[in-house]
Order: structure tokens, then C-alpha cells, then sequence
């Protein structure tokens, strides 16, 4: 929501009109100097939209004011142009109006568009989070990352890596709305204060990594040659693509990176198809390219990749990670259940090569149980499971 700035109006009196944090105002308005607002300026409010209301008969500002537990100020700010002594019934003025429901409905199929429209919604209602692109897929599908935050501890989490694992993109979604309702309307998520973690944390999120290949899964082949042909070729005639993995080119974007790749290549020797292609060389893929040019960039403390099925969390690689990875997994197995296992006879996986080259702790996290692509009657259940993991991700 808008408001433009009056005669001696700061940041500060709009956090105490509209209870919302001083800093998240801040960082809703990068582009303004807090201490210096000029007369006219617009200024976001976040975790605000403005609904119309008629004037009836009787009505004052603050009886509205009273009625929607609202400052007087707070009507006064969006609705400069009226004179308040004047109201006439039918007239019609904004309202602010705090938005306290979730915007994301995770619970359904959840393809590309999907995403990209609810966090369209979320930067509207939430401005003081960022959506800069990670990159692009093979198809020129933006993979946008989200950034929450501004503390000095850098957290990533991303979902989707692989094409029918796509409901970690809803659960991850439905996390970042929680988090953001629990800032705005200063609510705790089990009892934790989320403005702590905004401030001690930097959190990263890539929601959905292999765009391309979640809508292939989910809506069929592309509309365009030559991979509407070639997916049906690699997934044997087929065009129930329930069992695929890999990018719209066949590969397996988590058998990407220079973690033993060549290892993982030798028992893998396949050519491009659904899964467990490695492809011609490490970092071949444009989506696996933005992830780890992405990584490099942002110098995480600790990265979680969120995949499905298992109800497991593997967290070592090679016995290359820390000493802190045991304790933080053991935390993550507490709050959700799951069951923390080291290694397994696998390579060439994103939180192979963080750990191998940061040093770093990285955790590939598999959600639910079952046959992938998991039910949509899991989801509630994932999202428990899978809530004090993303939290644990911060205070860790």
C-alpha cells in the first residue's frame, strides 16, 4: 500500500500508525533516504492493501477508524484529498486494510506460472523482499531467487531441482508467505520471534530450479519444436511424464556439479532420458550454471536443497563437512521427524559441491514419503514436518 508523505511526517511515525516494524518500512523503500522524505513522496507500507469503502449515513473517521482497529492517521495518510469534517454518505474512501491470510494456496498443482504470479502478489504486498534472477532455463524461463532480510548469516534453500519433485516448490512458497505474515503482524511461527532471524539473517530462497522440466510433469510438452518431439522421444513415446526428472534436455540438474562427477557419471551410463543423466561435462546446463554462479556470489553460510521422498536428510559428503553439520542435523531430525543419514553412494549433487568446496554445511533435505510425484494430500503434513527445518535453518 501507498501512502505520500505530509508536512513533518518520518518512517518512524508510519511504523507506529500502521504497527509495522521500522526497519521492514526501510527496507520497503530502498530507493528513498530515510531521514530526508520529501513533501508528496510515495512511500510503501508493507503488509497493507487499501479497500474501498462507501460513507453511510452517521460515519466519522474515527468511528471507521474504531471499527477497523485503525488509527485515525492511518485514514487520514491514504486519504488526503477528503476533508474529514465533510464526509458525504456515498462518497467513497480507501481503507488500509492488513492483510493477515496467506496469499499463497500451496495445496495444488504447482507449475511455473503458478509461482510466478504469487510472487507477484508477495513483493506487492511485502515490498522489503527482493526477486533478482538467479538466471535463466534452457527454455528462457526466469529462475528468480527471493532474499529476506538483512542480516550477516547468508541461508539458502531451494526446491524443484528435479521435474517431479515439484511440490517442494508450494511447501517452500508457503513457508516464505508464513514468514512474512509472522513479520508483519509480529506473530511468532512455534513460539519464534521472526523479526530476530530478519535481522540475523539473510535468507536465499530459489523456489522452483528446473521450471522447464516441473511444467513438462505437470503440463505436458512444451508448444514449441524441437523438444516438444525430442521429450516424448527421450521418455520412450510416452507422454505421461509422472517418472521425469531431468531438465527439458534430458539431464539431471542434480548431477550437475564437480563434486566426483566423473564418479557419478561411471555409474550412470546413460544418455539424456527422464533421470540420472549426468550430461557431457560438469555445469553444463544453464540452470545448473545459475545455481552455482548464484552460490559463489552469494557466499552462503549453509545451503538446503529440498527434495522428495524419504523422510531423511543426508549431510555429509566425502567426511568434507564441518563438525557444526552434525549438530545442526540433528536439530533439523528433532523438529521434523526425519532421520539424519551422512552419505550415501552418490556425487555430482549441488550440496555435494557446496560442502566440498565452502567447507561449509549443506543438506539435502527429502520431504514426504511415497512414489514421486507425491500427493497433493500430503501436503499438509509435508509442511508440518517440513516448518521446523526451515526455521531450524535460521536460529542454527
Amino acid at each position: 500500500m501507498d501512502v505520500f508523505v505530509r508536512r513533518g511526517d518520518s518512517l518512524w511515525q508510519y511504523s507506529q500508525i500502521f504497527n509495522i516494524g521500522l526497519q521492514l518500512i526501510i527496507d520497503s523503500n530502498r530507493d528513498i533516504e530515510p531521514g530526508s522524505l520529501v513533501i508528496g513522496q510515495r512511500v510503501r507500507i508493507p503488509g497493507y492493501v487499501s479497500t474501498d469503502y462507501v460513507i453511510r449515513r452517521g460515519d466519522t473517521l474515527w468511528g471507521i477508524a474504531q471499527r477497523r482497529n485503525l488509527a485515525v492517521d492511518a485514514l487520514s495518510l491514504v486519504n488526503q484529498n477528503i476533508n474529514p469534517n465533510r464526509l458525504r454518505e456515498g462518497q467513497v474512501i480507501k481503507v488500509p486494510q492488513k492483510i493477515t491470510w496467506r496469499l499463497v494456496q500451496g495445496r495444488q498443482e504447482y507449475d511455473y506460472s503458478t509461482m510466478m504470479n504469487d510472487l507477484s502478489r508477495l513483493e506487492r504486498v511485502y515490498p522489503f523482499i527482493r526477486l533478482p534472477s538467479a538466471g535463466n532455463s534452457v527454455l528462457g524461463r526466469r529462475i528468480p531467487e527471493v532474499l529476506v532480510g538483512n542480516g550477516a548469516k547468508r541461508v539458502h534453500y531451494n526446491g524443484s531441482f528435479h521435474a517431479n519433485e515439484w511440490i517442494t516448490t508450494p511447501v517452500i512458497m508457503t513457508f516464505l508467505n508464513d514468514y512474512l505474515l509472522a513479520l508483519t503482524n509480529r506473530n511468532p511461527i512455534r513460539g519464534l520471534s521472526m523479526q530476530r532471524y530478519y535481522g540475523e539473517a539473510l535468507l536465499s530462497v530459489v523456489p522452483m530450479v528446473n521450471p522447464d522440466g516441473v511444467n513438462l510433469v505437470l503440463n505436458g510438452p512444451p508448444p514449441d519444436e524441437p523438444y516438444r518431439s525430442s521429450v516424448v522421444e527421450l521418455n520412450g513415446g510416452s507422454t505421461d511424464f509422472t517418472g521425469w526428472k531431468a531438465n527439458i534436455r534430458g539431464v539431471d540438474l542434480n548431477d550437475q556439479f564437480p563434486a566426483r562427477w566423473e564418479l557419478e557419471k561411471e555409474r550412470n551410463q546413460v544418455g539424456p532420458g527422464p533421470r540420472d543423466y549426468v550430461g557431457e561435462r560438469p555445469l553444463s546446463e544453464p540452470e545448473a550454471i545459475a545455481m552455482a554462479e548464484l552460490t559463489r556470489r552469494r557466499d552462503f553460510a549453509r545451503v538446503l536443497a529440498f527434495h522428495t521422498q524419504g523422510e531423511v536428510i543426508y549431510w555429509g559428503f566425502e567426511n568434507q563437512e564441518p563438525p557444526e553439520s552434525e549438530r545442526i542435523v540433528q536439530e533439523f531430525g528433532r523438529v521434523s521427524g526425519y532421520q539424519p543419514v551422512k552419505t550415501i553412494e552418490s556425487y555430482a549433487g549441488y550440496k555435494d559441491w557446496f560442502i566440498q568446496d565452502w567447507r561449509r554445511p549443506g543438506f539435502t533435505v527429502e520431504l514426504g514419503f511415497g512414489i514421486n510425484p507425491l500427493p497433493l494430500s500430503q501436503f499438509d503434513e509435508i509442511y508440518e514436518e517440513a516448518l521446523g527445518i526451515f526455521l531450524a535453518g535460521l536460529y542454527m
